[in-house]
């Protein structure tokens, strides 16, 4: 006898779909890959690892294959890139095949080491929590500083052997990049271990009811997908779109000025319908009285998010890689 399908209990669509039992089904996102000792186009090492047990927090590192076949491996350090991946706070990982191909092109033309973070998702989880996820795996990160004791059982190799504390930056994109900002101003208002040299996003998730002149108005906003999002992940949020999450400039957001980076990279792209709310939020920064150096980097006749999504190697995608 067949089992009675789940009664649905609310979708977000095309994202997710909620049942009564708690169910959530994921109906986008690229599928989970495993790690690999050498990816056969870049020969990126990569593997998985637990960052925390309560609540567990894990994380992809990536690594130039290259430093595998040096014997003196302490000698070469290597900046530390701490990535957030993107996916409407709702889908996509650290494990997924769109996130891993990204991550080996970086690696490879970069020559970095990367953690990658697995962070808790809605709407198993409130919205913020996910801020929390991704502090502690940088705090985690900074942890393993020459300035810093690490527990025999909590050290990295990888990191030990070939991160450069001095070189510590962070990066994530659409949602992620949205991370990126708060993690920054979290570092900025109670400090770290370790100095973010530089933080970079792209296709961010930024919002607010004071809507511009690119956005939709009235009634079409309300159907607004980043509008929508926060609605349906995080109903009950302090502001809603107001809220100083999504909102920089909502009330009682802290003041960009305490970013807590030197530098900070600002991506868009010009077909991508959050183009001009990051264009905005460079321009926030800019005239904030930040002290580092901000930059807006655009990408001509490309969409959101597509240097995740493009499984070619294009001018594009080489472009923004190679800034």
């Amino acid at each position: 006898m067949a089992s009675t399908p789940t009664e649905i209990d609310y979708e977000l669509l095309p994202f997710i779909r909620v049942y009564k039992d708690g169910t959530v089904e994921r109906l986008m996102g690229s599928p989970y890959v495993p790690p690999s000792p050498c990816d056969s186009e870049t020969g990126v090492s990569s593997k998985d690892i637990i960052i925390l047990h309560n609540p567990k927090i894990s994380a992809r590192l990536l690594l130039p294959q290259t430093l595998a076949a040096e014997k003196n491996v302490r000698s070469r350090k290597l900046p530390v890139l701490i990535y957030f991946h993107g996916g409407s706070f709702c889908f996509e990982s650290a494990f997924s095949s769109d996130h891993h191909r990204f991550l080996n092109r970086l690696v490879s033309k970069a020559q970095i080491v990367v953690v990658s973070v697995e962070y808790r998702l809605a709407p198993e989880v409130s919205i913020p929590i996910c801020y929390q996820d991704c502090w502690d795996a940088l705090q985690w990160v900074a942890s393993h500083s020459a300035n810093e004791d690490v527990a025999a059982a909590s050290k990295e190799p990888w990191l030990l052997n070939y991160g450069d504390f001095g070189r510590v930056y962070i990066g994530g994109d659409s949602a992620g990049g949205n991370i990126v900002h708060n993690v920054a101003m979290k570092a900025g208002a109670e400090g770290l271990s370790v100095k973010l040299v530089g933080a970079f996003m792209s296709h961010t998730y930024f919002l607010g009811s004071k809507t511009l002149e690119s956005e939709p108005k009235g009634d079409e906003f309300k159907n607004y997908t980043p509008y929508v999002v926060l609605g349906v992940l995080n109903p009950s949020t302090p502001g809603g779109i107001d809220s100083s999450m999504v909102n920089p400039t909502g009330p009682g957001a802290p003041i960009l000025a305490g970013l807590g980076c030197s530098k900070l990279l600002v991506c868009v792209s010009s077909k991508d319908q959050l183009r001009d709310r990051g264009v905005w939020y460079h321009d926030l920064v800019k005239g904030s009285g930040f002290k580092g150096d901000v930059e807006l980097f655009e990408v001509e006749g490309d969409i959101h998010a597509f240097l995740i999504l493009s499984e070619a190697e294009t001018p594009n995608v080489k472009k923004m890689i190679n800034k």
